[in-house]
């Protein structure tokens, strides 16, 4: 992966090439050394979005990294009981020479930060594109929708993404909420402060565990230096629980994985992407090449 890409690039992209439906009747399998390269928070990340390209489940294979992620967790089997389950573990992987129904390849080096455009989060585009034009479009039903996402969001055609202001921002949710999404947005929110045009970023940790670990880090001052809003564990804006939603017709940089019509706040227009883009739009006000901020 090339700087400032992330796991929720690689799963945002992926969806991009085979849409919401793309994995309708499969369970999907990440592999590939990019995969393997990736913290199991990352594979996480990928795993928790396959439900939203229609896959009954994602997985990966069982390596090291997974054992060692596991290794003394609260709730993980301890001596003889530890040896046992580990050698179990390790057989959970696709056999040598498996074959798959599908098989869909992308080059790591070539995804770029992702941002959604739409109301579905196969409606994305990477972060120097530009919002589609429907015209372009000659299947009439793909048009249609694609026009309906636009009126919705208040976008115009060939747009560029980085033109696109925010309102709020919302950084967390089961997909993004985790110990390495949180220190990613801190180091771009680091001695940088929230722009004027954003009413409200909200740091929402995954767990009680999760924010205690920020906090003894001390990622927690660098966001409430920065303005942003340090909150309790819990769903908050991902789905407009309570007063943590948008109003009519702002938009919001998000980390969660749903941007359905509605889903943060009735007429709530909502982009998805990673946390280090989220903290980015954050700081400047508009969807911004985190790869640009030093």
């Amino acid at each position: 992966l090339g700087r400032g890409v992330t796991a929720k690039d690689i799963v945002l992209a992926i969806i991009g090439r085979i849409g919401t439906a793309g994995g309708t009747g499969y369970a999907m399998e990440f592999g590939g050394s990019a995969i393997r390269a990736l913290s199991m928070e990352g594979r996480m990340t990928i795993c928790n979005m396959a439900i939203e390209a229609g896959a009954r489940a994602g997985m990966v294979g069982v390596d090291e990294t997974t054992i060692e992620y596991l290794k003394d967790r609260p709730f993980s089997p301890k001596g003889e009981a530890w040896d046992q389950a580990v050698d179990y573990w390790r057989s959970l992987h696709s056999d040598e020479g498996a074959e798959f129904d599908k098989v869909v390849e992308l080059r790591a080096e070539d995804i770029l930060p992702q941002v959604t455009w739409g109301t579905s989060p196969e409606m994305v585009t990477t972060v120097d594109g530009r919002v589609p034009d429907p015209a372009a479009v000659s299947d009439p039903v793909r048009r249609e929708g694609i026009e309906r996402a636009l009126k919705y969001m208040g976008l115009t055609a060939n747009t560029p993404i980085t033109d696109i202001a925010v309102d709020q921002v919302f950084i967390g949710s089961c997909t993004n909420s985790r110990i390495e999404d949180l220190r990613e947005a801190a180091a771009v929110a680091r001695g940088r402060k929230k722009a004027d045009n954003v009413r409200r970023v909200l740091v929402v940790p995954g767990s009680g565990l999760v924010k205690r670990q920020a906090e003894a880090e001390g990622l927690h001052e660098i966001f409430l230096a920065a303005g942003f809003e340090w909150r309790e564990p819990g769903c908050s804006m991902c789905l407009a629980m309570n007063a943590d939603r948008l109003e009519p017709g702002e938009r919001c940089a998000s980390t969660s994985n749903r941007n359905f019509e509605g889903r943060q706040g009735a007429g709530g227009r909502t982009h998805l992407v990673s946390p280090a883009m989220a903290a980015a739009a954050a700081v400047t006000g508009r969807f911004t090449d985190v790869r640009t901020l030093a």
